[in-house]
């Protein structure tokens, strides 16, 4: 493939320099090239350990939209005062009209130690009824959390 001449100015310098680099890999504007040897894959992007050796980048978690944004702070709040399993949180973000996507986004990323809010139900539920050990842990998974959440937090209260 011939290269254009341009005029040697400011622009036609960088025209020139631009245009002589795709002539130099066989390129053309416009067009698909044609591969004459094989390609390799590119390796994945590596950071650094402590170990001197490398491990593959993670991808970068996709920004969160506001809805889910809006959602997390009302997680957020809702745990500052009350208690919640994490079923129970989506459900109280559901009934506040955020979508079941959001809600469940804001309680995964909360932050909260589900065993700990566990805990604090059970003494919530101990300071006003009386409760057997397993009527509490049935209580708890009542309100959503997991049979060993529930036992945790009974445990706890209890000894």
């Amino acid at each position: 493939m011939r290269c254009p001449r341009k005029s040697v100015t400011a622009v036609g310098a960088i025209i020139v320099v631009v245009s002589a680099a795709g002539c130099a890999t066989g390129e053309e504007t416009g067009s698909t090239p044609t591969p004459t040897h094989a390609t390799k894959p590119k390796p994945e992007p590596t950071a650094e350990v402590e170990s001197g050796k490398s491990k593959p980048v993670e991808p970068a978690e996709p920004a969160a939209t506001a809805s889910q944004e809006n959602a997390l702070h009302s997680a957020e709040s809702y745990l500052g005062y009350e208690h919640f399993s994490k079923s129970g949180l989506e459900k109280q973000l559901t009934f506040e009209s955020y979508s079941s996507a959001d809600a469940q986004y804001a309680a995964n990323n909360v932050g909260a130690d589900w065993n700990e809010q566990a805990v604090g139900s059970a003494e919530a539920y101990l300071e006003y009824e009386s409760f057997s050990e397993t009527g509490l842990v049935e209580q708890l998974e009542f309100e959503g959390y997991t049979p060993s959440q529930a036992q945790y937090g009974a445990s706890k209260a209890y000894h």
